[in-house]
């Protein structure tokens, strides 16, 4: 709790919540352009047939925006797994070769001290 008695506000959560809304928003707006773009060339339909043309073009849009930030999602969160497990290994090994190289020190000093 805070002063004011209030929680703590997730700083990263509020931002990637913020930014979330904002690439939306974005996507959204482009997806509307570009359905616009699109259905000014198809001046030749009546106007509500035009409008649901550009209704449907910016849904499909909109539709593999989404897909692709899903793949794009997955495959980040299967890279973050498989960089983990490297980062786990490489850990283990350097911890490994520390004691390994303590050992040999320690072994070494023992030897020395006897002999002298």
């Amino acid at each position: 709790m805070t002063a004011t008695g209030e929680p703590p506000v997730d700083l990263r959560a509020f931002h990637n919540e913020v930014a979330g809304h904002l690439l939306a928003a974005a996507a959204r707006a482009e997806a509307r352009s570009a359905a616009a773009r699109f259905a000014a060339g198809l001046d030749w339909l009546p106007a509500p047939d035009r409008a649901e043309v550009e209704r449907r073009f910016a849904a499909e849009h909109l539709a593999l925006a989404r897909a692709s930030w899903e793949r794009t999602a997955r495959r980040g969160e299967e890279l973050r797994g498989e960089y983990e497990a490297v980062y786990r290994r490489l850990r283990a090994r350097s911890l490994a070769v520390l004691l390994l190289g303590l050992a040999s020190a320690v072994a070494i000093g023992c030897t020395l001290s006897a002999v002298g």
